[in-house]
């Protein structure tokens, strides 16, 4: 009996890509002076790893590679909808990021600095 690891494979591949780039977007985002650089760089990479998904031969490296590539495409846009996430509150704004200050200082936006996620959970 020969076994298939493809679905091994694809698993780790989507649940560390996945992990890493929703920590990337966070951390990337919060220091980035502009949202369209980092786009760029994510999208030419997941163009790239999509590329070298079709031309492999190997069937494990090319759905590790596919997975990675559309998880990079997805990152490219999720930066823009972490920025209207920090406009609307939901995630903390930097104060020495001159495009977060901006968002601070606009009347309309509910951005704070406070991270939701750095506290300690509520007692019931």
């Amino acid at each position: 009996m020969e076994l298939n690891y493809l679905g091994l494979i694809a698993a780790l591949t989507a649940f560390l890509s996945i992990w890493i780039g929703h920590v990337a977007v966070r951390k990337i985002e919060f220091i980035s002076q502009t949202i369209w650089f980092p786009t760029i760089i994510f999208a030419i990479l997941g163009l790239f790893t999509e590329y070298c998904s079709l031309i492999t031969d190997n069937w494990s490296l090319k759905t590790a590679l596919g997975i990675l590539g559309i998880t990079l495409l997805f990152d490219a846009y999720e930066f823009t909808r972490q920025q209207k996430r920090i406009r609307k509150g939901h995630a903390p704004a930097n104060p020495n990021n001159p495009r977060h200050a901006r968002i601070l200082t606009e009347s309309n936006s509910h951005a704070t600095t406070l991270d939701l996620l750095k506290r300690e959970p509520r007692e019931m």
